[in-house]
């Protein structure tokens, strides 16, 4: 562990045991994982979780009416996507971050992460999107996925994508921004929580974690999940929200998108595991469901836009009594 991550965790047990250490922490953000604390203290109340919105569902809003958005709808902060299709184009980043950030600002809240395209450390646009989200003060990112080469075999394959990620966390450090990886259901690397946690054990890098997704994990394991949960927690750093059921279309069982509650992710037992686990990291809401297009990130409404905010608005105000019922909020 660098010698900066130690100061901040010092600072955070001595904060919450009255004390100072003296150690200047103006430059940290408030959001760095302390899922990484050492053993024994894992348990401590987790602080209460900031929540953001996937600014995917808000592309049909320019920089300052999407911030001026999320602010009157009640969220901590903005999950700003930077990639192909986002608010944030790829080749544009050095000049247009800055303006959404400081749009998110002005409106009184924080770019909590950002969501990305980013696989690699050679492509071509990704140490200008680290650079300038560091000198911005962005603390995460999602990365991209990676897909299983049916040519390789499973070893074969966890060694390639243990090459990128090593070469990534040194740009990560370079910039002092974490990147995590999402465990997203599918025959993809890191859906069965398994293969992602032993490569991120293997990498055992500060700068490289997980972006845990419960959804994707109980789609992937209905009764297993928590399993997955206890076993990577240590490497969270960020967690997105949203809920599914299995539906029967034509003949087979779907995964259909829902609004939160109304699915099968036991929410309860989640959040229960969250502060058991000490968990104090910030969330991104999702809102896959139908909304009109916004749901898949498009420019144009065919919805009343009325009726997109008062679905952003009513997860909202469901995870909020979530967190509130757990104390993490």
């Amino acid at each position: 562990m660098g010698s900066s991550r130690k100061e901040f965790i010092i600072q955070s047990l001595a904060t919450a045991a009255g004390l100072s250490t003296g150690v200047d922490m103006s430059s940290w953000s408030a959001y760095d994982n302390e899922s990484t604390i050492a053993a024994g203290t894992e348990n401590l109340p987790p602080a209460n979780l900031k929540v953001a919105v996937f600014s995917k569902h808000l592309q049909w809003l320019d920089y300052k009416p999407m911030a001026e958005t999320a602010a009157k709808l009640g969220f901590d902060g903005v999950d700003l996507t930077v990639r192909p299709g986002g608010h944030v184009l790829p080749e544009r980043a050095t000049e247009d971050l800055p303006q959404a950030v400081k749009a998110v600002r002005e409106a009184g809240l924080e770019v909590l992460m950002m969501s990305t395209a980013i696989g690699g450390a050679d492509e071509e646009y990704t140490e200008p999107i680290l650079q300038t989200a560091s000198e911005l003060g962005i603390s995460h990112y999602r990365t991209d996925w990676y897909e299983y080469d049916d040519e390789l075999s499973i070893a074969e394959n966890l060694d390639h994508f243990r090459k990128r990620l090593a070469q990534l966390a040194e740009l990560n450090e370079k910039y002092q921004i974490e990147g995590d990886y999402q465990n997203h259901s599918g025959s993809g690397f890191g859906a069965s929580i398994w293969d992602l946690w032993m490569v991120l054990e293997d990498l055992d890098s500060d700068w490289l974690g997980s972006q845990y997704d419960v959804r994707h994990a109980t789609v992937e394991g209905s009764e297993s999940w928590p399993v997955g949960l206890k076993l990577i927690h240590s490497h969270i750093g960020t967690m997105d929200i949203k809920d599914f059921h299995w539906s029967k279309q034509d003949g087979s069982w779907q995964v259909q998108n829902v609004p939160l509650g109304q699915g099968q992710v036991n929410f309860s037992k989640f959040f229960s595991l969250i502060k058991e686990l000490g968990i104090s990291v910030p969330l991104s809401v999702h809102y896959e469901y139908p909304l009109g297009g916004a749901n898949h990130g498009g420019r144009e409404l065919t919805i009343p836009k009325d009726d997109v905010l008062n679905a952003l608005k009513r997860d909202l105000e469901i995870l909020r009594g979530w967190l509130g019922d757990h104390d993490l909020g």
